[in-house]
């Protein structure tokens, strides 16, 4: 217990610090327009204090206060309907989906082409130098392309982003297996090959319980970067539905309290997500005999 509040102390004293950074820019950025609004009712009795509490209460801030943010995501959570399309679960719900999806079809992806490149010499030199220049293209440049081309194909709702994410998730997953695959030592794969072990025994026995850390590592980023690809897919659509359409509402009706709730839902949503790999991460290493 003591070990933990020590691990602990630290961390809050970064929160504290950032949180009372935030309220400074809060005051600084917000006092402008609460001036201007002073100004316009005539308002000459005004106090700092008086300052300091408007711009902390502003309907539409430039940038809205800690505790506003708070109240916005208690109110569209725990007062909304899971179901009603003001709720913020709900919307996390539909950017979910895509992102687990768009996530599998990725890391499954990712695999093959990691085996195929470490096992084939001209999928080396012919794949893996188009896999790294798929990822020089900027995904809010490809994103509207890949939506339109696939409605035109009769493809629409969870498919398409779903694929923009499997076109970020795959990358880091690729490069990391392909990394894992040949991690092996030399000396190991000799012996395996004085123990006339076929290409598959290499493969299961020793390549692939190598490959395994560095796996669950690039599925860390992967997932992350998943669910960028689900909401960067909801920005060309028009949705009405997910962080993203929820992120772009605000920003066409100036709703920046919407905007922030979003945001902080998107980062707890990565953060869940990159947990729950590193759970997978260590309950699989245990059952193996190693150590995370």
């Amino acid at each position: 217990m003591e070990r933990a509040r020590h691990n602990l102390f630290p961390i809050l004293v970064v929160v504290a610090v950032i949180v009372a950074i935030w309220y400074a820019a809060v005051v600084y950025l917000n006092a402008p327009w609460q001036l201007d609004i002073y100004q316009r009712a005539n308002n000459t009795d005004w106090t700092v204090r008086q300052l300091v509490v408007d711009t902390m209460a502003q309907d539409r801030p430039v940038l809205p206060a800690p505790h506003q943010v708070a109240v916005e995501i208690w109110q569209t959570t725990v007062e909304k309907n899971v179901t009603s399309k003001r709720s913020l679960v709900y919307h996390t719900w539909v950017t979910l989906s895509a992102t687990l999806l768009g996530f599998a079809i990725g890391t499954v992806l990712g695999v093959v082409l990691a085996v195929s490149i470490v096992h084939s010499r001209a999928m080396d030199k012919s794949v893996m130098p188009w896999v790294i220049a798929s990822q020089t293209i900027p995904i809010l440049a490809i994103a509207p392309m890949i939506i339109v081309v696939l409605n035109a194909a009769g493809l629409s709702g969870l498919l398409p982003k779903a694929l923009i994410s499997t076109y970020l998730s795959f990358f880091p997953v690729v490069v990391g297996m392909v990394k894992g695959l040949r991690s092996s030592e030399r000396i190991q794969l000799d012996l395996m090959r004085t123990y006339s072990a076929s290409t598959a025994q290499v493969f299961w026995k020793l390549r692939w319980p190598s490959a395994v850390p560095y796996l669950f590592a690039s599925m860390k980023i992967a997932v992350a970067i998943s669910l960028v690809g689900a909401i960067v897919g909801e920005l060309p659509t028009g949705a009405v539905a997910g962080l993203g359409a929820r992120l772009l509402a605000g920003s066409y009706y100036g709703q920046t309290i919407q905007i922030w709730s979003a945001l902080f839902a998107a980062a707890l949503l990565a953060a869940c997500l990159v947990s729950v790999v590193g759970l997978a991460n260590r309950l699989v290493l245990k059952r193996m005999g190693t150590r995370p």
